[in-house]
């Protein structure tokens, strides 16, 4: 049988940090407000296109699995925030990684993108149409943010990971998965002003407003999430005690809490960082998991549960058996260009924007 083994991953994070106490500055709010309802304390803010996040991402997963740009067959690239419809914001981590072997696809599913993303590779490589693909879940929510709307604007940062996955005889990589979505309440989290649907009115990208129905999303993550983590488990034979970690969508402290509370899984079985980044959507599993590598709670042969969900609303879950290696082949000297600006500089000037 074959598998998608991931053998590389790696992550890129904006170095601008926008703290509570920089949203305080223009939003009616203090740090004790947003870390009570949602356990974060900080959010990136990015100075470069989420096409930029996303190449240096990709590099550090390509030098983790030692490979090189030409032995990429497919890039998959989740993400709500690409720099452009079309072409496809895929093709252009192509030209810059240089991987001219690799067919490119984008995947939008808000929030679970990276997730649903890993699906599609995955099962393209199980059926054979690849041997190896680029995985990535990349954002720059900051730039469709509604800055004025409190309800929003402490939840998102911007980020991005990937992984590079390759044909294996061996059982590992995604062994169970299960997606789905919630089409008859998507409205009630959503981005308006942003789309063709906007079009006559000029407000393609820019001038956005959020639909953000809270304590609905967070009836709704929980029924999507649990759902998907017992239909996954079941597919695989597994039980929740079977498990060694799950790794959450980080969309707030309380859901992942609630579910943590609901699956019966002891603190020590879930990593959590939302303190760190906040919400990325599409990029926030992925660096989970990439974090959770590096920082020494995966071991070889470990079983991982990555339950998530967002706008659509689409929830998903997927096992994950991981390989013997828990450490990079090397590493890539590719990194984002400089900037002086703080994130609160960078949200000043998109505040500032008509």
């Amino acid at each position: 049988m074959i598998y998608a083994a991931i053998t590389g991953w790696g992550k890129c994070l904006p170095p601008a940090i926008l703290s509570n106490d920089d949203l305080a500055t223009f939003l009616d709010t203090t740090d004790e407000w947003i870390t009570s309802r949602t356990g974060m304390k900080e959010r990136r803010i990015s100075h470069v296109d989420v096409s930029e996040l996303a190449y240096v991402a990709a590099a550090r997963a390509l030098a983790a699995a030692g490979k090189k740009a030409t032995d990429i067959d497919l890039i998959v690239f989740g993400s709500t925030t690409f720099d452009e419809l079309c072409p496809n914001a895929a093709s252009n981590v192509q030209r810059l990684l240089g991987a001219s072997n690799a067919a490119c696809m984008d995947v939008n599913t808000a929030c679970t993108s990276g997730m649903y993303s890993l699906s599609v590779a995955t099962a393209m490589i199980k059926s054979g149409v690849v041997n190896s693909a680029i995985v990535i879940g990349a954002e720059v929510v900051s730039k469709v943010m509604e800055w004025s709307n409190r309800d929003v604007a402490v939840l998102f940062g911007d980020g991005a990971a990937a992984l590079y996955l390759e044909k294996s005889e061996t059982e590992q990589g995604v062994l169970a998965e299960s997606l789905g979505c919630y089409g008859e309440s998507r409205e009630i989290l959503s981005v308006q002003g942003w789309g063709m649907k906007y079009a006559d009115k000029k407000r393609i990208l820019g001038d956005t407003s959020w639909a953000f129905a809270g304590q609905e999303i967070f009836k709704k993550a929980i029924a999507g999430m649990s759902q998907a983590c017992e239909k996954t488990l079941a597919k695989s034979g597994l039980q929740t005690e079977d498990i060694d970690l799950v790794v959450p969508h980080q969309a707030n402290l309380r859901i992942i809490d609630t579910l943590a509370k609901k699956m019966r899984l002891p603190k020590n079985k879930v990593f959590i960082n939302i303190e760190r980044y906040g919400n990325m959507s599409a990029a926030t599993a992925l660096i989970a998991l990439v974090e959770a590598v590096q920082e020494g709670h995966v071991a070889a042969n470990s079983s991982i549960l990555m339950p998530a969900f967002g706008g659509g609303l689409t929830w998903s879950a997927h096992l994950i058996k991981w390989g013997e290696r828990t450490q990079v082949i090397s590493e890539s000297e590719i990194a984002l260009p400089d900037t002086t600006q703080t994130g609160l500089e960078l949200v000043d000037e998109l505040r500032r924007k008509p």
